[in-house]
């Protein structure tokens, strides 16, 4: 019987908070980022297109079990439209499909922005990684074939006008998981007569990390040239994340050794005390400030979910 092998690259377990640059996608940067840390696993939490810039959140190691608890969280976008064209990816990408001279005033922009604000019916855009019968939405646009895609509930807690010009106006909107900037763009300019296009993206916070925690691609591809490998390695570690950073939102328990050998073995412990929580459907058990599992917390018990090395 042959022996399993052994996976490649470092067990290293943390978040590393990119400032993806343009034309650069989301895949290529977790590609670049696990192999610039050796890392044995990568992920990313939430794609940003090739031509947005901004926070790209990329786990590690362990890590990458945390993933979906940073997709449900609030997202910051700073983007401009740009007024008179419509294009097929809703963005500069894309072929021109519809066009006008109309222009809209800052008056009619400030009017329409309560109608996209709150709980609020969207529809994806052509070119994005929607399923339909199974298939990616972008896979079939790509084949000339237009399909219809149905409307789903997205949640905007705010949309501000920064600035307007005579063909764009600047926008920043913070908004919830699933929500398509694109789409905004695209249901700003048929709404308004005049039609539009994002021609710039950027995302500068996905909760819980904070903007000033990212880290340029340039800053880490320039530690490349630390000849010595441990020097370059610790260069590089120093700017990641600790993992239980992600679930920082999360209700939080602390646990002894003992009940976390038993979480670990993936065994539910029993929690004592009057301040002990009676129900969470999410929670995080911590051992000595070292992050444990993440479980379920009924019947006076804690259930662990997934379980941290």
């Amino acid at each position: 019987m042959s022996k399993p092998r052994k996976p490649k690259g470092r067990p290293i377990s943390g978040w590393l908070i990119l400032d993806k640059p343009v034309d650069f996608g989301s895949t290529e940067a977790v590609s670049k980022i696990k192999w610039l840390f050796n890392a044995q696993k990568a992920g990313h939490a939430g794609t940003l297109d090739p031509l947005a810039s901004g926070m790209l959140p990329i786990a590690l190691g362990d890590a990458t079990k945390t993933v979906p608890y940073v997709m449900d969280g609030r997202k910051i976008y700073e983007f401009t439209v740009t007024w008179g064209e419509e294009r097929s990816t809703d963005d500069l990408e894309g072929e021109v499909t519809e066009r006008s001279d109309a222009r809209p005033t800052e008056e009619a922009i400030r009017a329409l922005l309560p109608a996209y604000t709150g709980v609020i019916q969207q529809v994806p855009p052509q070119f994005s990684a929607i399923k339909i019968a199974g298939e990616r939405a972008y896979d079939l646009a790509r084949e000339g074939e237009a399909v219809e895609i149905p409307s789903r509930e997205v949640e905007i807690f705010r949309i501000t006008l920064l600035k307007v010009e005579t063909d764009k106006a600047h926008f920043e909107v913070e908004c919830g998981k699933g929500t398509y900037v694109r789409s905004l763009a695209r249901d700003f300019g048929r709404e308004l007569g005049c039609f539009g296009h994002i021609s710039s993206l950027r995302r500068s916070f996905v909760a819980p990390f904070a903007e000033e925690t990212m880290v340029p691609l340039a800053t880490l591809t320039a530690l490349e040239s630390i000849e010595d490998r441990d020097e370059r390695i610790a260069a590089l570690d120093a700017f990641l994340i600790d993992t239980g950073e992600a679930l920082s939102n999360l209700p939080q328990i602390a646990i002894t050794e003992d009940q976390a050998h038993r979480l670990r073995m993936g065994n539910p412990i029993l929690l004592r005390g009057r301040n002990a929580p009676v129900a969470e459907p999410d929670a995080v058990a911590t051992a000595g400030g070292k992050l444990i599992a993440i479980g379920e917390i009924g019947e006076g018990e804690f259930r662990p979910r997934r379980v941290f090395n």
